[in-house]
């Protein structure tokens, strides 16, 4: 089951006034400490420059991330939904969760840590709209975490580019924009989020790579393990490969 709490009234212009309109997908848990901080961020880099919904989704969080939500938006007059998992249901399901709940075809996801720079929403969005791409991914110049992360995610990396030869040197980074109608016709599994560069390759839509900043944890701790991402992205992968063949 999904709560949701909205905020309707925008502090950015009107929607109509946009050719170009976005909805920025934030899966959190447990990040108390920085999606306050992040929210700000993109309303400063964002307003008055495109139309945009932000829609946050809380997977369960078992600290005061989903209080101090409630509480911002009660005082926002910001286009802002507030979704909330009954139980936590991992990344990616929050995600599929935000993107359907999403007004508008034109999708971002980002972090909700506050490593991914939201002003590189700016350009990826330029080049999507621009250059009328499917999906315009990016990939973290350098890196900003520990070295066995960073690593583990570069073998891991090279291993899935290789076997599914998307082309990807980061499927990691959560900074990505791309078509909702397109994605929600990809098959769902658990994990999706870290294969949606090779979808959209696999079924032949117009992907473009972007640098992007990435930068260090203000606060909070990571929630993924090493080992358990590696075994789960061993076999997403495999499932990835039997979805591609069918086409």
């Amino acid at each position: 089951m999904v709560l949701c709490l909205k905020a309707w009234e925008s502090r950015s212009l009107p929607g109509s006034f946009f050719v170009k309109n976005i909805s920025i997908i934030i899966p959190v848990y447990n990040e108390e400490l920085c999606i306050l901080d992040l929210i700000h961020e993109i309303n400063t880099v964002l307003e008055f420059q495109i139309a945009y919904e932000i829609i946050i989704v809380d997977d369960a969080s078992t600290d005061s991330t989903n209080l101090k939500l409630k509480n911002y938006i009660d005082d926002s007059l910001q286009d802002i939904k507030l979704l909330k998992n009954s139980r936590n249901l991992g990344q990616s399901k929050s995600i599929l969760n935000g993107i359907r709940n999403a007004k508008f075809n034109n999708i971002i996801t980002i972090d909700g840590d506050g490593q991914n720079n939201p002003k590189d929403i700016i350009n990826l969005s330029n080049i999507y709209f621009n250059e009328d791409f499917d999906l315009v991914a990016g990939i973290r110049l350098k890196r900003r975490d520990n070295f066995v992360k960073i690593v583990s995610s570069r073998i891991a990396n090279f291993v899935r580019a290789k076997y599914l030869k998307d082309g990807c040197k980061d499927t990691g980074c959560s900074l990505k924009i791309f078509k909702k109608n397109i994605f929600l016709n990809f098959q769902y599994f658990d994990g999706i989020h870290r294969f949606i560069p090779a979808l959209f390759v696999g079924f032949k839509y117009k992907v473009f790579y972007c640098n992007v900043d990435h930068r260090s944890r203000k606060a909070g701790i990571s929630k993924y393990g090493t080992i358990s991402r590696l075994i789960n992205g061993i076999k997403d992968m495999l499932h990835v490969k039997k979805i591609l063949k069918k086409i």
